[in-house]
C-alpha cells in the first residue's frame, strides 16, 4: 500500500482489514509510511496512525460543519442557492 490512509474509511475499518490479513497470513507494508506489520513495533505504529488518520478525517468534517453554519448564518446559503438557479436557468 502506498499511503495508510488510503486503505480504510475509518480506523476500526483499518484494524479490522489488518487483523483479516493477519489472519490470512498476508503482511501489511506501507511504503509511504514505512510500516511492516510483520514486527511488533510496526503493529503499534499502524494502530497510531490508524487513530490519527481518524482524527484527521473528524476535523475536517468539523470544519466543514462549522464554515456551513456560518456561511449560512451570514447568508451564503440563500446566495449560493440563487446563483445554482440563474446558472442552471
Amino acid at each position: 500500500m502506498y499511503k495508510l490512509d488510503r486503505i480504510g474509511r475509518s480506523t476500526k475499518h483499518l484494524v479490522d482489514l489488518i487483523s483479516e490479513f493477519e489472519e490470512k497470513d498476508i503482511n501489511f507494508v506501507s511504503i509511504n509510511e514505512n510500516i511492516d506489520t510483520t514486527t511488533a513495533m510496526g503493529k503499534l505504529v499502524v494502530t497510531i496512525f490508524c487513530g490519527l488518520a481518524q482524527f484527521e478525517r473528524d476535523i475536517i468534517s468539523e470544519r466543514t460543519k462549522s464554515g456551513l453554519v456560518a456561511a449560512k448564518a451570514r447568508g451564503r446559503n440563500e446566495m449560493v442557492a440563487d446563483q445554482r438557479k440563474t446558472s442552471l436557468g
